[in-house]
């Protein structure tokens, strides 16, 4: 009952448009209040949290991230994705999966990368007969990956939370992220050959002119596997590895491109510490939020209540799987991690649940969560910048919908695909 009305309350909070952090610090205050009597407790409970190495991090990625967007390289990945595949049947749909994939391993983003590809994407397949709502449904879908395919910023917030490693959980994601991104494919192929009378057909452009795109987007290629190459390699640790992605997009951008200058360093860097900073605070109140649960005996009592249903490990976490999934249809995907998270970790490590295997399903639900109405970003992303009725956006995406559930099932019941890679990079997991 606790539980629930905890729940109810931090939603009906976030719902009236109150900000992820001050719904959190404001309950977990409440709570500590109504238990302690005093909030002494709060300071030395953030003040641990954050005393921690692994969140320089966070803003190392967002800087990444903001360069390479900034860079432009988007144009170049774009043009090589649809030079590679874009003759086949479903071409320019599968071009956008392509060209998703990448780029979601360069911003870590799922609303950056809907909004950038999209960008480039809407024009093009309209222009050789996509229907708007299939045009929406694939880039609505394909930035979902933002999520899943690291360097991710809910993967990092979800390892901070759980206290699990960040870079299990960035191996850990590859192979499920290509995994939605060919069922995705294979989707787009399929309503490609149903749709061809529709669909202008485009013409291939020769292996000289397929090399010439690749060789343009060669330095965005390169971003992912120097990055998650030398974490994967044990050459350096997740932070080392943001510091690396940084001075290695700065030169993309100053030395290659050339289109990154003095404004440009100074507009990224602002909107580094802007990002960085509501990350922080929210971390900040997700440490008081735990603290406070631990306070009323939640996590104990709701390890009681399982119990006493009976319920198995794999039963737990469809439970779980279906209340993220309705959640997602109301909040953000950040307030989901940190609501859930910290009240359901203490019986996942009763039941002895991996919890790398349980992020990965975590983050595909929460892909779920970025195309479901009402609240669903990546939805209101695509009707922004394609200035497209609502309904017909969620239209398109509803196929992706159901491909992302198959997907969530079969991750359930094939854990080493979730874990084979982190193990053989040799984590003890």
């Amino acid at each position: 009952m606790m539980t629930f009305v905890i729940l109810v309350a931090l939603i009906l909070m976030l719902l009236t448009g109150m900000p992820i952090f001050a719904g959190l610090a404001l309950t977990s205050i409440v709570i500590t209040v109504i238990s302690e009597g005093s909030i002494s407790s709060i300071a030395d409970t953030v003040f641990a949290k954050l005393d921690n190495g692994i969140l320089t991090a966070i803003p190392m990625f967002a800087f990444m991230a903001h360069v390479m967007i900034r860079s432009k390289v988007v144009d170049d990945l774009y043009d090589a994705a649809n030079a590679l595949v874009g003759h086949f049947k479903g071409g320019l749909s599968v071009a956008t999966v392509l060209a998703c994939t990448i780029f979601a391993a360069i911003s870590g983003s799922s609303v950056a990368t809907a909004l950038t590809i999209g960008s480039s994407a809407i024009p093009q397949m309209k222009r050789f007969g996509y229907r708007p709502s299939d045009t929406y449904g694939v880039i609505a879908a394909g930035g979902t990956l933002g999520i899943l395919i690291p360097p991710s910023g809910p993967l990092i917030l979800y390892a901070i939370v759980s206290e699990t490693s960040i870079g299990a959980l960035f191996i850990a994601g590859l192979i499920p992220g290509i995994l939605m991104a060919l069922l995705f494919a294979s989707y787009s192929v399929a309503l490609g050959y149903y749709r061809s009378h529709e669909i202008e057909q485009t013409k291939w452009i020769g292996l000289a002119e397929c090399a010439r795109a690749m060789r343009k987007s060669i330095w965005s290629l390169l971003m992912p596997p120097v990055v998650l190459g030398g974490i994967y390699l044990g050459i350096f640790t997740a932070s080392e590895a943001a510091a690396i992605g940084c001075i290695y997009a700065l030169f993309v951008g100053v030395a290659v491109y050339r289109n990154f200058g003095l404004k440009d360093l100074a507009e990224t860097a602002y909107e580094t510490v802007r990002t960085t900073a509501m990350l922080f605070m929210i971390l900040a109140a997700a440490a008081m939020f735990g603290h406070a649960v631990t306070i009323i005996r939640l996590p104990i009592e709701l390890m009681e209540s399982v119990t006493a249903m009976g319920l198995g490990p794999m039963q737990f976490i469809l439970v779980v799987m279906f209340v993220i999934f309705i959640l997602g249809m109301f909040l953000e995907t950040i307030a989901i991690i940190l609501i859930t998270t910290p009240i359901v970790l203490p019986a996942l490590m009763q039941f002895d649940v991996n919890l790398v295997w349980y992020g990965i399903l975590l983050m595909i639900n929460l892909e779920l969560a970025l195309i479901t109405p009402p609240v669903g970003m990546n939805l209101f992303v695509i009707k922004g910048i394609a200035n497209a009725p609502l309904s017909e956006v969620i239209r398109g995406a509803l196929p992706y919908v159901l491909l992302m559930l198959f997907g969530l099932v079969i991750m359930l019941l094939f854990q080493p695909l979730a874990l084979w890679l982190p193990r053989l990079a040799g984590f003890g997991i």
